[in-house]
């Protein structure tokens, strides 16, 4: 081993007078003082002054017990707090090779409130305060007599001595300090030794004063937020006079090295200059502490300094000479920390101090991505698809995780790990949120992350929709999520501290995470097993119509199902549907063959249109593999449509031909395929191995003619769903005059009837007029006897009671002899949100402004894959009520594959073609000018509302 000897440094020599700064006060008659330093970086120099001629008594140490002399803690604090950090005058009388490491001399100091020709001794002070002694004994004839000092005094000097010994006897005689008679003596309590830290900061929490506050003296500094603490409050009852070292709360300076260490340790960048800034501040100042906890050991104190001039944290971090420490941060108030934030990035933009050769980090994608979230991974990572770029390939999505947070972790079945408490919550909250949605990323900093032997570069930011300004702040206000732990100088989101309040907030009001009950998992009945699924799925198809969430994407017609209201996982897949394989995942043992042609492009549809959506399905059978079979519908209101149509009219998919071939296949389906097989769209446009002998029936392909129609609106479902009356229609007259007969005749007291869904009844309605009955549906039961019914002959619908609102309707008034008179239709290849939207609300009334009321000119165009007539309206203006919901950003343009198999259908489908043309030119400047719906940019193809 080998030893350092300590560096060798010459004594400092002090001018015989001179003015100088008291660095500290080492006892009642002992002080440091401290000179200029010669170079602007350079170090002070340091020179130990003892008052020449005086003796205080000595302070507590490990050499005697840790116990003061009598009165030697109240004279070195009366010296403290006369001269610590202002300036005294000095006459050396003794320094050099005699007087040791130290120079003894007069120090005097201008009294508070007094002129700078004003000052006093403060040896002579002392004495006369009864801080300090004379160390000379006088003589017979009454002068003085020097001790160890060896000074020869002159007339002036004897004079000096005596005035030191009358000072020495009028503190006698009013007992002032050592000369009382119980003078204090104070015993030094170490933290670690005579009591626990933990136990101080309590007591400081419970009994310190203004919130929390007890008065101490900083001792010493280890290095600009490391001191050692002395607990001069007398509220703190036994425990003042406790010692202890205090961790600067939020902060963490450059440590200082330590020659004498084994090995020996050098100082950090910087670390001198964050000391002296600390010891020319709060070196030995009587200050405020506030104490928040202790660090791991146990023994140091977590807090915060409070100096009437300000935050000494903040005045290290403003001058570049500290970092943020965040597990420390984290005790302290989050309404304490943004005064931190601040500094340090003034620090760094100005590069003072540790940050001289900061740069901001340098991103290698964008610094902002708008664009769709395709896909939850976990609770804190999403992937984007950003704008204007085409999904041809999974490499064009970006991996975003949310930038400071942290997110239960999502459990793995192949290394046997299980979900963290309230992950699976976190995620599908996540999931609600963003999903499907246009969103905009504000990219903060990038870190690599690990997976086996290759590292992939990780986009950390932040992710806001249109109704969250940032997703990640409702995950944690929701308990759901929180705040991540940043190594010191690490990056962080510049919303960290909101991050944090947040987090308190749901810390106090113990949600999710910070619940203090004991966290349940929900087990899932999981039905992907054939036998499971075969047994369960007789209740599957009788439940009808499920909402479902698609967990995840085989290809593009084969999905694993949640289903929240039977709690289950299921396999499904369109009926009648057979979709090209997409390539294998990676890690698969079949990785590396190829996909068959368009899978990928199936997948990737599936992946946009369907995953971790909320879907609508009807369950209808299961196949010997145990997948359930059905339909499955996407989107809502007037955006809902059937996912195995589009498929199938996108030329992703094609209809089984054996379902073809036993008239298994749903005509809607076939109809669609023969279309785009016209069209030679998706894997029609290339040769395929199907039947060639195949035919469409002519039936379902026979082509519609168009027609124009005088109309008038009668009830407005959606900005795009709405029901019509035939202007002068004949059967309405009749049909009026029949009802009101039947009102006449009955009165408007129900009767029993078989209220079945899909019944014709006579149902009780008042138009404002009074109460009549009119014919209509019944569409569902609802419990308490009641049913929803639908008007047909008006298009509204209610729920009424079935004993006073329905009664049997006379048969000469069946649908058999007179059809509804309200037409239903939607307007053609245009879409509107749901009316629970906003944006839905506005396209509905929108259409009542400029139809409601008035004669219409209705043009058919054929029905849409609904059944329900798409027509286009002309109010007199130069537009259609199509393009007018279009160009103000209310309603979107249909998919092309809606538009081939509408046109496909019309006699003259080249009318169909220019009016999606049309549209579409609406809908681009709708885009433009971010109108309505496109006011946060492009928005996805599901527009569903969040949970």
């Amino acid at each position: 081993m080998v030893t350092v000897p300590p560096v060798s440094r010459p004594p400092i020599i002090l001018p015989s007078r001179g003015v100088a700064r008291v660095k500290s006060v080492l006892s009642g008659d002992t002080v440091i003082l401290l000179g200029k330093a010669q170079t602007p970086n350079g170090k002070a120099p340091e020179v130990i002054f003892t008052l020449e001629n005086i003796s205080a008594p000595r302070m507590a140490s490990k050499g005697n017990g840790n116990v003061d002399e009598p009165g030697a803690f109240p004279a070195r604090e009366w010296l403290r707090q006369m001269v610590v950090g202002k300036m005294v005058s000095f006459e050396v009388r003794k320094q050099g090779a005699s007087a040791g490491d130290r120079v003894y001399g007069l120090l005097s100091v201008t009294p508070p409130g007094g002129t700078p020709d004003q000052t006093i001794s403060l040896a002579q002070e002392a004495i006369r305060n009864g801080f300090a002694t004379p160390r000379m004994t006088p003589t017979a004839n009454g002068t003085a007599e020097t001790t160890d000092d060896g000074i020869e005094g002159g007339t002036e000097e004897e004079e000096w001595k005596m005035s030191l010994w009358q000072a020495y006897d009028e503190a006698k005689r009013s007992q002032a300090g050592i000369h009382s008679q119980t003078p204090l003596v104070r015993k030094i309590k170490n933290a670690g030794e005579a009591f626990e830290t933990l136990e101080l900061v309590q007591l400081s929490q419970k009994v310190g004063s203004q919130g929390g506050k007890i008065k101490c003296v900083v001792e010493y500094i280890f290095d600009g937020s490391r001191f050692r603490i002395q607990v001069i409050d007398p509220a703190m009852g036994e425990l003042q006079y406790g010692s202890f070292t205090l961790l600067l709360a939020g902060v963490s300076s450059p440590r200082v090295g330590n020659p004498r260490a084994t090995p020996p340790s050098q100082s950090e960048d910087f670390a001198d200059e964050a000391r002296t800034f600390a010891e020319l501040r709060i070196l030995q100042r009587e200050l405020d502490i506030t104490l928040y906890g202790t660090d791991k050991s146990g023994v140091c104190g977590v807090g915060s300094i409070l100096h009437p001039k300000g935050n000494i944290a903040v005045e290290l971090m403003k001058n570049g000479l500290a970092k943020m420490s965040d597990w420390s941060l984290r005790m302290m108030s989050p309404a304490d920390v943004p005064a931190l934030r601040i500094a340090l990035n003034n620090s760094k933009q100005t590069n003072l101090g540790i940050w001289h050769s900061y740069a901001p980090p340098q991103l290698a994608g964008a610094s902002v991505i708008i664009g769709t979230v395709v896909e939850v991974l976990t609770g804190d990572t999403v992937n984007v698809l950003p704008d204007g770029v085409a999904y041809d390939s999974e490499d064009r999505l970006v991996k975003i995780s949310l930038a400071s947070i942290r997110a239960p972790r999502i459990g793995n079945e192949r290394v046997g790990r299980a979900n963290e408490p309230y992950s699976p919550e976190c995620r599908d909250r996540l999931r609600v949120m963003t999903v499907g949605k246009p969103c905009k990323v504000q990219v903060h900093y990038e870190r690599d992350i690990p997976y086996g032997n290759r590292t992939e570069t990780r986009q950390f930011g932040t992710l806001s929709t249109k109704t969250k300004s940032d997703v990640g702040e409702t995950l944690i206000s929701e308990g759901l999520a929180t705040t991540q732990y940043h190594k010191d100088g690490e990056e962080t989101s510049p919303r960290y501290d909101d991050l944090r309040a947040a987090e308190s907030i749901a810390k106090a009001a113990t949600k999710g995470l910070h619940s203090e009950n004991e966290y349940k998992s929900t087990a899932i009945n999981d039905l992907s097993d054939p036998k499971k699924a075969k047994a369960y799925s007789g209740s599957l198809m009788r439940a009808g119509k499920l909402k479902a969430i698609a967990e995840y994407c085989f290809n593009g017609a084969r999905f694993k199902m949640f289903i929240p209201s039977e709690n289950c996982y299921i396999m499904f897949a369109p009926n009648a549907l057979r979709c090209p394989q997409p390539s294998p995942p990676v890690g698969s043992t079949r990785q590396g063959k190829p996909a068959e042609p368009f899978g990928d492009a199936s997948k990737r549809h599936a992946r946009l249109t369907v995953l971790q959506r909320t879907v609508e399905i009807d369950c209808s059978g299961c196949t010997l593999g145990g997948v359930i079979v059905g339909s499955i519908f996407v989107g809502s209101g007037a955006s809902r449509r059937d996912y195995g149509i589009e498929l199938v009219g996108a030329g992703l998919a094609t209809v089984d031909q054996r379902k073809i071939d036993y008239g298994e296949a749903p005509q809607n389906l076939v109809d669609t395929q023969a279309a785009a097989q016209t069209n030679k769209v998706g894997i029609w446009s290339i040769a395929q191995p199907v039947d060639t002998t195949y035919r469409a029936p002519s039936k379902s392909t026979e082509r519609q003619k168009d027609e124009i129609l005088l109309a008038r609106i009668s009830e407005i479902r959606s900005g795009t769903h709405f029901f019509y009356h035939i202007v002068n229609d004949e059967a309405s007259k009749v049909m009026d005059k029949s009802m009101k007969l039947f009102t006449t005749n009955n009165g408007t007291a129900g009767a029993p009837c078989d209220y079945k869904v899909n019944r014709v009844v006579a149902a009780l309605f008042d138009d404002g007029t009074g109460k009549s009955w009119y014919r209509a549906k019944i569409v569902e039961k609802q419990p308490g006897n009641k049913a929803v019914v639908l008007f047909f002959d008006h298009g509204n619908m209610a729920t009424v009671p079935v004993a006073t609102h329905l009664r049997p309707l006379d048969p000469s008034l069946g649908t058999d002899r007179i059809p509804p008179i309200a037409q239903e239709a939607t307007l053609a290849l245009t879409l509107s949100r749901p009316l629970s939207d906003e944006y839905g609300m506005d396209a509905a009334r929108k259409l009542q402004s400029l139809c409601w009321g008035k004669d219409l000119s209705i043009r058919t165009t054929g029905r849409d894959e609904n059944g329900k007539m798409a027509v286009t309206i002309s109010t007199g203006s130069n537009e259609t009520v199509n393009e007018e919901l279009i160009s103000a950003g209310l309603a979107r343009v249909a998919k092309p594959a809606a538009v081939q198999t509408l046109a496909a259908n019309m006699v003259n489908g080249s009318a169909v073609i220019k009016l999606a043309a049309e549209l579409n030119v609406a809908q681009e400047a709708a885009r433009r000018s971010r109108s309505g719906m496109w006011v946060y940019g492009d928005i996805g193809d599901d527009d569903e509302e969040e949970g």
